[in-house]
């Protein structure tokens, strides 16, 4: 049976009062009329078989032979580059902007997909210490293999690192787009911008938040509900944009879970260890301890 809707009459007045706000100049949530901008499911797409180019045998086809692996790479990278440069040609809304000659825009998109391409060998060896990071600090795991299919940590680092360049090359959306994927999948929010040295270990990971402007030196190790965060601030965000907001961890500093670090200013020195649910916002000497003092427990007998 066709059921018909009584209401049904009232849906043009809605829809007018809908597209009147789309004129609005304070309304600002739209974007029509102009060129496209990037496909969140194409940039998911092309996150996919970026990890199947790091990964292989791992993501993507199951079983990839010494023989083939060439050839198998080879395909993926022809797709990535064709994907990816369409993606950042939508991304650069200001060169489609300025230049007419779309021909030439699109161009310099396919140029610097190259040279992102370009860092993907040493891209592998960074996340292969990583991963060899993560075997050497949790004796739960029972291998590489398992770190890299299952570890949160091992996804949101290798996610992070392929964001990273990209935003390095001043693409802009892609990485974000790529970064809160791995933010929802992981529940660990890693800013493209931040930069991590090699060796990085994530442990559990859920809750951890690692800002814009926060560096982190090499093998470092931090556990669950870690913040490295900024400091509330008084004036307008775009006066603190370009400024560092977010902490410096040195080389070989283990922070667990629950501390939150804050601040550009804080530097937490080499060989440090950071005690779980601390809030530390002032710099830390190198191989220092902060914890809290141990708390006072009541215990009751009921009767």
């Amino acid at each position: 049976m066709v059921r018909i809707l009584k209401t049904r009459g009232e849906l043009p007045g809605l829809i007018q009062k809908i597209s009147e706000t789309y004129q609005e100049d304070s309304v600002r949530v739209h974007h029509l009329g102009e060129t496209p901008l990037p496909n969140e499911k194409n940039v998911i797409r092309i996150l996919e078989k970026l990890m199947a180019i790091i990964f292989p045998g791992f993501f993507g086809k199951e079983y990839v032979s010494r023989s083939s692996a060439e050839y198998y790479v080879g395909e993926l990278v022809y797709e990535t580059h064709e994907l990816l440069s369409e993606e950042v040609f939508r991304a650069w809304q200001s060169c489609q902007e300025e230049s007419p000659d779309q021909e030439a825009c699109l161009e310099k998109a396919e140029r610097v997909v190259v040279s992102f391409l370009e860092k993907l060998p040493e891209m592998r060896r960074m996340l292969s210490l990583d991963a060899q990071a993560a075997f050497d600090g949790d004796p739960a795991a029972k291998g590489i293999n398992e770190i890299i299919f299952s570890y949160p940590g091992m996804k949101a680092i290798a996610t992070y690192r392929l964001a990273h360049e990209l935003y390095k090359l001043r693409i802009p959306l892609i990485p974000r787009i790529m970064s809160e994927h791995a933010h929802r999948e992981t529940g660990i929010d890693i800013h493209p911008g931040a930069k991590i040295g090699k060796g990085f270990f994530i442990d559990h990971g859920t809750g951890v938040v690692i800002g814009e402007t926060t560096d982190i030196g090499d093998y470092v190790k931090i556990y669950q509900g870690v913040t490295l965060g900024a400091l509330s601030f008084k004036e307008g965000a775009d006066m603190m944009r370009d400024k560092k907001r977010h902490p410096t961890i040195q080389d070989n500093v283990v922070i667990y879970a629950g501390a939150t670090i804050l601040g550009g200013d804080t530097i937490i020195g080499r060989g440090s260890v950071i005690g779980g649910n601390v809030w530390v916002i002032s710099s830390v000497p190198p191989n220092t301890k902060v914890m809290l003092e141990l708390p006072r427990l009541k215990i009751r007998v009921n009767d």
